[in-house]
């Protein structure tokens, strides 16, 4: 590929480069030289595993291999000890060293489901920063102004409302810039909400006699619901480790125009191959990304699989061949044909606690009220008595069980 060629592959997905024209420059560079970027996105290890919007900086990561370049996975145990304020109206509450490392093994299972191991240094910001004299931090302290971390969105609105800001929320941005200098970066991705920490890289290795950075920022993906933010917080977020058949439907259940968002977004296809797809059916469309996205976490068979159950289980009723069977203690005793809201005090609240569907009653009644919960072919279910009677099925969300009765069972 020509500079002009690997520049295009690699701008696909970014919101801005800062500056385009020295990325441009070090491409060049590295075709006469022969060295390769260092290329590094930072994640701190505040929860125990990945979903696909983390993956937005992965593959950006791995496009950088794809050319021939270094990729840095920096780990921030340091950084996670102090949590990152950004978008924050409150003070996060710190984790605890044994937190950290538990997740941060989880990260590093993870991230070669998209990553080359071959072409990844996994880092930890502790390396260097457990290494620090207090010296050294007064150091580090005196290359910014307060004024100017208080630039920072986030900041100016918690400080202009009076919310408290901690001292230790006000090192964040230089220690992550410090790792760029650590690690002697040529290029920081990181999301559009991370803008103002990777300048602050940049500005810290023009101190320290160091070429700034390229940095380089990728939108935060909408969550499965469209509106905000992916997250697990939410509910509206696709995990890189939940089973093949629950990534797949959880795509299928995205709207068609978020769909070209995770096309760009999630895949290694060109934007010229999405604008080819943009002529099938939405459905062929949907099916083929659903493929896409579960193949890289899983594999091409299991993504067969995925497809296989999604078109027998959603687009034809089937009841799933892997349903799970649990004994019937209950009867349902249908009153009218109403699709209403069931009576939250009826027994349905009890049978999605018992049979693990619900994690609690209150999760139960909540879901029962966003209409997650359904008896396959009966509608609403307004009331359940214990007896020894019939049988049937019951959907929360993607979980289904079959509940048999214990006459059924005995025989």
């Amino acid at each position: 590929m020509t500079v002009k060629d690997q520049l295009e592959y690699l701008k696909k997905g970014f919101v801005e480069i800062i500056r385009e024209q020295d990325l441009k420059e070090r491409l060049e560079e590295y075709a006469k030289t022969g060295r390769p970027l260092r290329v590094k996105a930072g994640f701190d290890p505040t929860a125990p595993d990945l979903h696909v919007g983390h993956t937005v900086l992965l593959r950006k990561l791995k496009h950088f291999q794809d050319l021939g370049h270094q990729v840095i996975f920096l780990i921030g145990d340091m950084t996670g000890m102090i949590g990152d304020p950004t978008g924050r109206n409150v003070t996060r509450p710190p984790m605890t060293r044994a937190q950290i490392n538990d997740n941060a093994e989880t990260y590093k299972a993870q991230v070669f489901k998209i990553l080359d191991p071959a072409k990844t240094e996994i880092r930890f910001n502790s390396e260097w920063m457990d290494g620090m004299k207090f010296e050294d931090v007064i150091r580090l302290c005196g290359k910014y102004t307060v004024a100017r971390i208080l630039e920072r969105d986030d900041f100016a609105k918690r400080y202009k409302e009076g919310s408290p800001i901690s001292m230790h929320e006000i090192l964040y941005p230089l220690v992550q810039g410090y790792d760029s200098v650590a690690l002697k970066c040529d290029v920081e991705l990181g999301g559009t909400d991370q803008r103002f920490n990777l300048l602050v890289g940049r500005e810290l290795q023009r101190d320290y006699g160091q070429p700034p950075q390229i940095v380089a920022t990728t939108p935060l993906l909408e969550g499965t619901d469209g509106v905000d933010k992916m997250s697990k917080s939410k509910n509206n977020y696709i995990g890189i480790t939940e089973p093949a058949k629950v990534m797949y439907r959880k795509v299928m259940g995205i709207s068609d125009e978020l769909m070209w968002r995770y096309y760009e977004l999630l895949t290694d296809a060109s934007l010229s191959q999405i604008a080819g797809l943009k002529t099938w059916h939405p459905m062929q469309a949907k099916k083929n990304l659903a493929t896409l996205i579960v193949t890289d976490f899983h594999s091409a068979s299991a993504a067969e699989q995925a497809e296989n159950d999604f078109e027998s289980e959603v687009q034809h009723h089937d009841e799933p061949a892997d349903i799970e069977t649990v004994l019937n203690r209950w009867i349902i005793r249908m009153e009218g044909s109403s699709i209403g809201e069931p009576d939250l005090g009826t027994n349905l609240v009890r049978l999605l606690h018992e049979t693990s569907l619900a994690p609690s009653r209150t999760e139960a009644e909540r879901l029962i009220r966003a209409g997650a919960v359904e008896i396959v072919d009966h509608g609403w279910t307004i009331r359940l008595m214990k007896c020894p009677l019939t049988d049937f099925t019951i959907r929360v969300g993607k979980k289904w069980k079959k509940i048999v009765s214990n006459t059924q069972a005995a025989n």
